[in-house]
């Protein structure tokens, strides 16, 4: 039996009547999307089978990728195949979390992924708050639903910790409801978060379907990938319940709490894939990816008003009120000033924060790469109209061979082998087309004469653009 996590009841506490919601401005759930579980799909349990699932697999790809380009270093998973609590939330508790397809055929394939325990106490104390429970399940050994994704997460270069949910027989609402508590936890604890929501559609596509043929299960499915690609996750929220149980689908709560976590916020509804080859629908899909539009706007409005306040008048902006999560955190970044004519005017930035948060470091380095940049002369009064802004955020390096690189998606820091010399170059810098081409112009920058063996690393970017105003 689950235990209560704690001290928490069994079952919602039938006195809290009131549901408050907090509305955040920006949060650090960076993303969020669906993904389907059938074991198949799993190439040491599909074998020959898994070309009927290819344009899953091949969506599984890319919904890693975008949840790597996300910074999400923490995924919370929700399963529909985890043990149900009638009124109670559910998790798996940690410190670590294995995986195993010994019943689907494939003993020897399995992984063992630590459980970020302090976002779920978080998660859990929220929930505590706002009148729900999170029950802490007596097993780690998770069900199908958690390993899949997470199989694909881990196949295709995601590292990281995990929180793995399983929803309840509470009411829709309760599941939005969660959904918001999830959320504001992740906004409390400050650290970059992504959600995936397992689950299939319809299991009733197909006379030889799993739980039998039903000829409107379709209808289910459609309305699914309707609402996503017209980037309307809320018609979900309101599909016809007899609709729901005609399709036999598993995963229908799992979505409602997706979309509970980004009511407040900005959808970028994307369809990676949808197929039913065995009469089950399969989705791959993102709610939402990256940083809110607002927040995406603040990073080079901040670089904008340092230096033209700089300049101008002498001071600094006071960043200290900042209402953003993600920029009251430190991390390194970069500041490039550009002609509107595209051409470069300065750029100043930091391998490793420099500042207490992100904010203070794009103010400092913005000022910077006004007025020290040794390759111009300082930016003067007349040409501030003339500028547009961009902060690249740095994401932590790692180890790289020069096959490892590209140029386009990863920056390259090089050093020497006193480590008394580092170089770096950002990515997708127009000109540069290849890693040599790269290693050359960063290990010039940073004074390394050629031929002198040197250690490559590797890092991504979130790039943070000026529109040109017409």
């Amino acid at each position: 039996m689950p235990r209560s996590h704690n001290n928490i009841p069994f079952g919602r506490l039938n006195h809290c009547v009131t549901l408050v919601t907090t509305t955040f401005s920006h949060s650090s759930l960076v993303f969020c999307g669906i993904a389907p579980h059938p074991p198949i799909m799993v190439p040491e349990v599909g074998r020959d089978a898994i070309e009927n699932v290819r344009h899953s697999i091949d969506a599984m790809r890319t919904l890693t990728r975008r949840v790597i380009d996300s910074g999400a270093k923490t995924v919370i998973l929700i399963s529909p195949h985890a043990p149900l609590e009638a009124e109670s939330f559910v998790a798996y508790p940690g410190p670590w979390i294995s995986a195993d397809f010994a019943n689907f055929r494939a003993p020897g394939t399995g992984f063992t992924v630590e459980v970020d325990t302090v976002l779920l106490d978080a998660i859990s104390q929220e929930a505590d708050e706002r009148c729900y429970a999170v029950q802490l399940l007596d097993d780690n050994l998770v069900d199908h639903g958690t390993a899949v994704p997470l199989y694909f997460l881990l196949k295709y270069g995601w590292t990281g910790r995990v929180v793995a949910l399983g929803y309840s027989f509470l009411s829709n609402e309760d599941h939005l409801a969660f959904g918001d508590v999830i959320k504001n936890a992740v906004d409390q604890i400050g650290k970059r978060v992504a959600i995936i929501a397992s689950g299939d559609l319809s299991h009733r596509l197909k006379l030889d379907a799993p739980a039998g043929y039903s000829p409107n299960a379709h209808f289910f499915d459609e309305e699914v990938v309707k609402a996503l690609r017209d980037n309307t996750p809320q018609h979900i929220v309101e599909i016809d319940h007899q609709l729901r149980r005609l399709a036999g689908e598993c995963g229908y709560r799992s979505m409602l709490i997706a979309i509970g976590t980004i009511q407040q916020m900005n959808s970028a509804c994307e369809v990676f894939s949808y197929e039913a080859p065995f009469g089950v629908g399969y989705l791959v899909a993102q709610l939402m990816n990256g940083t809110t539009h607002a927040e995406t706007d603040d990073l080079p409005l901040l670089a904008r008003l340092a230096v033209e306040r700089f300049i101008t008048e002498g001071t600094l902006p006071d960043v200290s009120n900042v209402n953003s999560t993600f920029m009251n955190h430190p991390a390194p970044c970069f500041v490039s000033l550009k002609t509107l004519d595209g051409e470069l005017r300065g750029c100043i930035g930091t391998i490793e924060p420099a500042k207490q948060t992100l904010a203070e470091e794009i103010v400092a380095n913005a000022v910077s790469a006004a007025t020290r940049d040794p390759r111009f002369l300082p930016v003067e009064k007349h040409e501030l109209s003339n500028l547009r802004y961009s902060v690249d955020v740095l994401m932590p390096a790692e180890p790289a061979t020069m096959d490892q690189l590209d140029p386009k998606i990863y920056g390259v820091i090089v050093e020497d082998p006193n480590s008394s010399r580092r170089g770096l170059l950002l990515p997708d810098i127009s000109g540069v087309d290849t890693a040599l081409q790269q290693v050359e112009i960063a290990s010039r920058k940073a004074g390394i004469v050629p031929k002198v063996p040197v250690q490559l690393y590797r890092f991504k970017v979130e790039r943070f653009r000026e529109q040109q105003k017409e």
